[in-house]
C-alpha cells in the first residue's frame, strides 16, 4: 500500500466516526494537515487528538500511535480545551536555554565576589545570579533553577566558613578586659562623683 493510500484510508477512518470534542472547522483542518507531508511528530499530535475525538482511550492511543502517555494526555487535553487547530503553534521538544557557556560562567560568578561586578554585597544569591546572567547572556531561569544547577556542580552561594575562620570571628565579637586602655591615675570628675555619692 502506497503512503497516500494509507493517507486517504486513515481520513475515511476519521471521517467516518462522530466528533467527540471537535468542531467540524477543527476536524477539516486537521485531516487536511494529516495529508501534508509532516514531520512525524507533528503527524502524531494530530493523529493523537483525531483518536481522542473519535473516543479511544489514552492506553489504546499510546498502543496505536507508540507515543508516551504523558504526550497522548497532553494533546488529548487541548483537543478536549477546543484549541486543537493551535497543533503547530507549540514548538517541537523543550527549548534548551542553559547551554555550556551559561554553565561556565555560573560557575565564573559564584567563585567570585559579588563587588568584583560592581554591586554592593558580598555574596552572591540567587535571584542576583539569575538577573546578571540575564543581563550579560540574554537567558533568563528561575532563581530555584540557579540553585539546582549550582547543587548539580557542586557549588553554592552560601560562602564556605572554615572552623578556624568560626574562631576568628567569635574572638573579634567581643571585647576582652585586656582590650581596655588602663588608666592608673583615676580622673578628678570621678573621684568629685565618688566623693558626692558618699555623703
Amino acid at each position: 500500500m502506497s503512503f497516500s493510500s494509507h493517507q486517504n484510508k486513515v481520513c475515511d477512518l476519521y471521517d467516518a466516526h462522530e466528533s467527540k470534542f471537535l468542531t467540524p472547522f477543527q476536524r477539516k483542518t486537521l485531516l487536511k494537515n494529516l495529508q501534508a507531508d509532516l514531520q512525524p511528530e507533528y503527524r502524531r499530535r494530530i493523529e493523537i487528538m483525531l483518536l481522542a475525538d473519535m473516543g479511544k482511550s489514552q492506553a489504546h492511543i499510546c498502543e496505536i500511535i507508540g507515543c508516551s502517555q504523558e504526550m497522548a494526555r497532553y494533546w488529548i487535553g487541548i483537543a478536549e480545551a477546543g484549541i486543537a487547530h493551535k497543533w503547530n503553534e507549540r514548538r517541537i521538544g523543550r527549548p534548551k536555554t542553559i547551554n555550556q557557556q551559561y554553565l561556565e560562567r555560573l560557575q565564573e560568578l559564584v567563585s567570585h565576589s559579588p563587588r568584583e561586578y560592581g554591586y554592593a554585597f558580598g555574596y552572591w544569591t540567587a535571584q542576583w545570579l539569575s538577573k546578571h546572567l540575564a543581563n550579560e547572556l540574554g537567558i533568563e531561569i528561575s532563581d530555584r533553577h540557579i540553585n539546582r544547577l549550582l547543587k548539580q556542580m557542586g557549588l553554592s552561594t552560601k560562602p564556605k566558613s572554615s572552623p578556624q575562620a568560626t574562631d576568628a570571628q567569635n574572638q573579634d565579637a567581643g571585647i576582652t578586659i585586656c582590650d581596655l586602655q588602663s588608666n592608673s591615675e583615676p580622673s578628678f570628675n570621678w573621684s568629685f562623683n565618688l566623693i558626692q555619692t558618699n555623703n
